[in-house]
């Protein structure tokens, strides 16, 4: 018998508990599907969380939880030994990346989203899809499940990506990458670092704890994934690009992958959704990748739900008119990083090093480099005609009321800024800025502005019924 429900999400990643958690808090009924079994490893290749991924959590009103879990605050990040990201001077709550392993940020999404409602059923393996009659069907051992819209949210083997054809173009740039976490003896003066020459490269950073996260490649030493490693390998590699292994004991844990750079040409297929590494996939090179995932989740989540609510189902096409743009530039930035840490030539390494450099040391390039990795520079296109605002990210602002503009957001509400008429509904906020600009805007769930102009009921009106959906 097949089980129904409005959207299921595929994977119990990162990037598939936020979407679980926003539309379950939105009053959709959501179920996640998981492949791997209730006790999931606390083994993980994501490190950090950048401020963009804070800003979004902090709409969630979840920021504070993962930051209490502890971790270190990077202010800056050292490229080459060159030059530094100073992440300081972004203009946000969370200046800074925060260093935290993969499973924190799951287990605060995790409680999130089933106090709001989802249910989660591992042990839930997809092997099959099909589409018909505006419903999407998927098959697992247990049985069927239906739902109106599927996420797929399981990574770069993806079983919904290849039950619907999707292709997935790229290729392989490095193999035999290599990652640990370990105690060292001998930290390095500044965290992150990152350096490559000799044929290796390594990155090196805090999690502000006793353990440090290492990532190291040596191009003389290429093995397949499933090859045992010993630390010992780890230290070749840091020694090469460093001259020094810091004194690294005690690993908690190892491993060997591959770097792939892949996207699919389209994030949409009917009613399936792909998203996170089901979408695309690159070098860790910059810390990126999880966090791309999240803002995927964030873009579709409230879409999603508004169109379950009413609003118009063409809003659905605009998650892959924003954010496969958004993936096709982290898969240019951090390969850039990946191939300059990577270069065999210590002539080319020392040019580029030296172009990186001195690129990095004029200001507008900085701040540019620093606003895509950290995410707070990244915005969408607008509709010619409209204000040249919107699709941009939206400061977290005082409110007149003596509150912050994240904090109105909660509960994946729209806000509509200094409007004199009220709005005011279940899934909609009013709110008047502290210090006024003269100009009205309507704030998105994903806290981007949506629409801005002078104040217009009836424009204002017109975007929340298709956008909002029934208030």
């Amino acid at each position: 018998m097949s089980k129904q429900t409005e959207v299921i999400v595929v994977g119990a990643g990162p990037t598939g508990l936020l979407l679980a958690g926003d539309l379950a808090e939105a009053g959709v009924d959501v179920l996640v599907l998981e492949s791997r079994g209730e006790n999931l490893s606390n083994l993980s290749r994501a490190f950090g969380v950048h401020a963009r991924t804070l800003e979004e959590f902090d709409a969630r009103g979840i920021a504070e939880e993962l930051i209490a879990y502890g971790g270190a605050q990077l202010p800056g990040i050292r490229l080459f030994n060159r030059v530094t990201l100073h992440l300081a001077e972004l203009e946000t709550r969370f200046p800074y990346l925060l260093m935290t392993p993969q499973y924190n940020v799951e287990t605060v999404l995790r409680r999130r989203a089933l106090e709001a409602g989802a249910s989660i059923l591992y042990d839930a393996k997809v092997t099959g899809l099909d589409q018909a009659d505006g419903r999407v069907t998927l098959h697992t051992a247990g049985g069927d499940h239906t739902a109106r819209y599927v996420v797929g949210a399981d990574g770069v083997k993806s079983a919904v990506r290849q039950a619907i054809g999707m292709p997935y173009p790229g290729e392989s740039v490095l193999k035999s990458i290599m990652l640990a976490d370990v105690k060292l003896a001998e930290p390095p003066a500044e965290s992150p670092a990152i350096q490559g020459i000799n044929g290796a490269f390594c990155f090196v950073a805090t999690f502000g704890d006793e353990y440090w996260r290492i990532f190291a490649w040596n191009s003389a030493d290429q093995k397949a994934d499933d090859e045992p490693i010993e630390l010992e390998e780890v230290k070749e590699a840091a020694r090469l690009a460093f001259g020094t292994d810091f004194g690294m004991h005690d690993a908690r844990w190892i491993s060997r992958f591959h770097s792939d750079e892949r996207q699919v040409p389209n994030y949409r297929d009917g009613n399936v959704f792909l998203a996170g590494d089901a979408a695309h996939c690159h070098s860790p090179a910059g810390g990126q990748g999880m966090n791309t995932g999240l803002q995927d989740a964030a873009n579709l989540a409230w879409k999603l739900a508004a169109v379950l609510r009413g609003a118009d189902e063409a809003l659905l096409d605009t998650y892959n008119g924003e954010r496969h743009p958004v993936g096709k530039q982290v898969l240019r930035s951090s390969g850039a990083i990946i191939r300059l840490a990577a270069e065999r030539s210590k002539l080319k390494a020392a040019i580029g090093g030296l172009a990186a450099a001195t690129a990095l040391h004029i200001k507008p390039i900085e701040a540019k480099a620093m606003g895509m990795i950290s995410g707070v520079g990244i915005h969408y296109g607008h509709d010619k005609g409209e204000d040249a605002l919107v699709g941009h990210r939206a400061n977290d602002i005082a409110l007149a009321d003596g509150s912050r503009l994240y904090e109105a957001l909660r509960g994946g509400k729209f806000v509509v800024l200094d409007s004199t008429e009220s709005y005011e509904g279940e899934f909609v906020a009013n709110a008047a800025s502290a210090a006024p600009d003269g100009t009205a805007k309507i704030i998105r769930p994903d806290a981007y502005i949506g629409w801005a102009g002078t104040d217009d009921p009836a424009a204002i009106r017109a975007y929340l019924e298709s956008h909002a959906g029934k208030r």
